[in-house]
């Protein structure tokens, strides 16, 4: 098969459908425990998941799977993605795998696949799993007799996860007196978020925490937080989280219902390491798509901004490589590798309900460090099956920034999932931003020719 298997974040699409099928999932099983066990040794799986309906599915085929190829395999039941990398690594498992389709709708669903360390595992890990997949290699290496593995469920794995997260909250800290509300999008996180932050002593107002099977992320979480903003004004509450459908992602409302992004949030957290000196080189890490605004906010306290490309794993891999320790994407990845390897929204919710408490202000007061500058998106759209390249769309991005003359920014790049190529304009004039976009869209469309066959001139990339 010539079709690219693993996407940005593992492999995703809609359940039932390929690659989303028992059949691939059970493949699947089997390719990453002859993967990981290519030594001889039996090794340990642990697998995770939502609450979608497709995860029973899902999880059977790759239980099946990893114990045909002779592994052993644990079973959390419904846990946060970074509850998984966690526990994984509490009991030397060897791998593992996390089901979901993050802050998709219920009816997609995907799988992640974890090393031995709690990080993703990398491309060329995944490519080899791909190639397995599809060959007839793994048909002829299956154990027979005792030597097919075995499966067990674990006790109280969220309990487990509450307990290691509640350890990031700085020791003698309390959440008394604090009236929080917490979004769960009916989603992995339904049970942790409010239970940790109950038993720091907040009162808790659990909205999403209802999960059905089919309706995780519908019009709830960190990307439809409306609902959490406005019970923040009706019940008169000091701050609003809400989490996406694997506990990875989040979004925050001040005392006020108004909205903090992972922008915003990286700006309070970063700036807080800083002036505690916490922050190794006085440095965090985004993705290209961040706003100025946290630039601008960062250097104002003598911190600097590294920018990486979309995803949380070139962010995580830049944090390894170069010894930072923060780091997080504008749609709310936070990724805090002193406390664990993976975007984790509930540490990331109490480290930021712990800078409120150290410095006895309220988020709104916090978050005005933070000033957004004015931002539009444009999609133009293109066929996949054309000739510009990476480079072209570089020397397109190196053309449109010379003309904002160092104020603002922009970003041109070919869209992961769809036949578009993506466009952000920033500048500190909203009306400019516009205006650019507008230019610089009709730019974008001249130069993306269509040709004789009607076919547009460009290629999918990324």
């Amino acid at each position: 098969m010539n079709e690219r298997l693993f996407g940005t974040d593992g492999i995703r699409g809609l359940a039932n459908r390929h690659p989303m099928t028992a059949e691939l999932a059970l493949r699947v099983g089997c390719a990453v425990a002859y993967v990981f066990g290519k030594s001889g040794k039996s090794r340990t799986f642990l697998i995770g998941k939502d609450t979608r309906r497709s995860c029973y599915m899902i999880e059977n085929a790759l239980t099946a799977g990893l114990c045909s190829m002779g592994g052993r395999v644990l079973l959390t039941g419904p846990l946060p993605t970074p509850g998984v990398s966690y526990i994984m690594r509490s009991l030397r498992c060897d791998g593992a795998i996390m089901i979901s389709a993050s802050h998709n709708p219920f009816h997609d669903n995907g799988i992640k696949v974890f090393g031995a360390d709690g990080y993703k595992i990398p491309d060329q890990l995944e490519a080899e799993i791909a190639r397995l997949i599809y060959s007839e290699e793994l048909d002829n290496v299956r154990p027979t007799g005792d030597g097919v593995g075995t499966a067990k469920r674990i006790d109280d794995a969220v309990g487990r996860y509450i307990e290691f997260a509640k350890a990031t909250f700085p020791k003698g800290m309390r959440l008394d007196g604090l009236r929080i509300v917490v979004d769960c999008a009916n989603g992995a996180a339904y049970k942790a978020g409010p239970n940790a932050l109950s038993e720091l002593g907040a009162e808790v107002i659990a909205i999403g925490n209802q999960p059905n099977g089919l309706n995780i992320n519908d019009n709830c979480g960190a990307v439809f937080p409306a609902e959490m903003r406005a019970t923040v004004i009706r019940e008169g509450a000091d701050v609003g989280i809400a989490f996406d459908g694997d506990g990875d992602r989040i979004a925050m409302a001040d005392e006020h219902g108004r909205l903090l992004d992972g922008n915003a949030i990286l700006a309070v957290l970063g700036i807080d390491m800083i002036e505690r000196g916490e922050l190794p080189q006085r440095t965090l890490v985004t993705t290209i798509m961040a706003n100025g605004g946290l630039e601008e906010a960062i250097a104002a306290h003598g911190g600097r901004v590294v920018r990486t490309g979309v995803g949380d794993r070139p962010v995580v891999e830049t944090m390894k490589r170069q010894g930072f320790t923060l780091g997080g994407e504008p749609s709310g990845h936070m990724v805090l590798l002193e406390h664990n390897t993976t975007g984790d929204a509930l540490i990331a919710a109490l480290q930021v309900l712990a800078t409120m408490i150290r410095r006895d202000k309220p988020l709104s007061a916090l978050a005005q460090e933070y000033r957004e500058m004015p931002e539009t998106h444009r999609k133009i759209p293109c066929e996949k099956n054309g000739r510009v390249t990476a480079e072209t769309l570089a020397d397109i991005q190196r053309r449109f920034e010379a003309e904002l003359s160092g104020e603002g920014r922009v970003v041109v790049r070919p869209s992961g999932t769809e036949p578009v190529i993506r466009l952000m304009v920033q500048h500190p004039e909203s009306r400019k931003a516009e205006r650019l976009a507008d230019q610089f869209t009709q730019t974008l469309r001249e130069m993306l020719q269509v040709d004789a066959s009607g076919t547009a001139e460009t290629a999918e990339i990324g």
